[in-house]
C-alpha cells in the first residue's frame, strides 16, 4: 500500500512526498487564492482518473496485442444540484460532483475493438473507488 505525506508550506503551496523520494507541489489558482505553483486537489483526482483509464486500457490492448497507438482522456468536474441530474437514482437534496470524461484511441483499431476499449476505460481501479462507497478514517 502506497503512502503519501502532504506538507504545507506558504500560504495554499503544499508539498506532496510519495514514494523513494519524489515530491511535487500542489496549490491553488491565483483566482482561488494560491500561487497558481502546483496543480489544485480537482485537477489531481482528475488526473488520477484520466491516469488509471488510460494505462488500463493500454494494459489491455498490450494483452490483446491490439494495434492501440495512443489514448486520450479528457475530464471536466464540476458541482451541480442533484435535481438537475438526468443519471440520478437517489432522491438526494443538494449538489453532486459530476465527472465528464471522454476517452479517445488512435491506432488501426476495429469498431469492436474500439467500444470494448472505451468499456474497458471505466473499469479501471480508480473510476471503480470513485463510483463505490469511500470510507475515510483515522491514521
Amino acid at each position: 500500500m502506497s503512502e503519501v505525506v502532504v506538507s504545507s508550506q506558504t500560504n495554499l503551496r503544499n508539498e506532496v512526498r510519495y514514494g523513494a523520494g519524489h515530491t511535487f507541489i500542489t496549490d491553488e489558482p491565483v483566482a482561488a487564492g494560491g500561487e497558481n505553483a502546483g496543480p489544485d486537489p480537482y485537477t489531481l483526482l482528475l488526473a488520477a482518473l484520466g491516469s488509471c483509464m488510460s494505462m488500463t486500457v493500454t494494459l489491455y490492448a498490450r494483452r490483446k496485442q491490439w494495434p492501440l497507438e495512443n489514448v486520450t482522456v479528457r475530464l471536466r468536474q464540476s458541482r451541480i444540484h442533484v435535481k438537475d441530474c438526468a443519471e440520478c437514482v437517489q432522491n438526494k437534496e443538494g449538489f453532486i460532483h459530476r465527472i465528464e470524461c471522454g476517452v479517445s484511441f488512435a491506432g488501426p483499431l476495429s469498431d469492436e475493438q474500439r467500444a470494448r476499449l472505451e468499456e474497458i476505460a471505466h473499469k479501471c481501479p480508480v473510476h471503480k473507488t470513485l463510483t463505490s462507497e469511500i470510507v475515510i478514517t483515522k491514521l
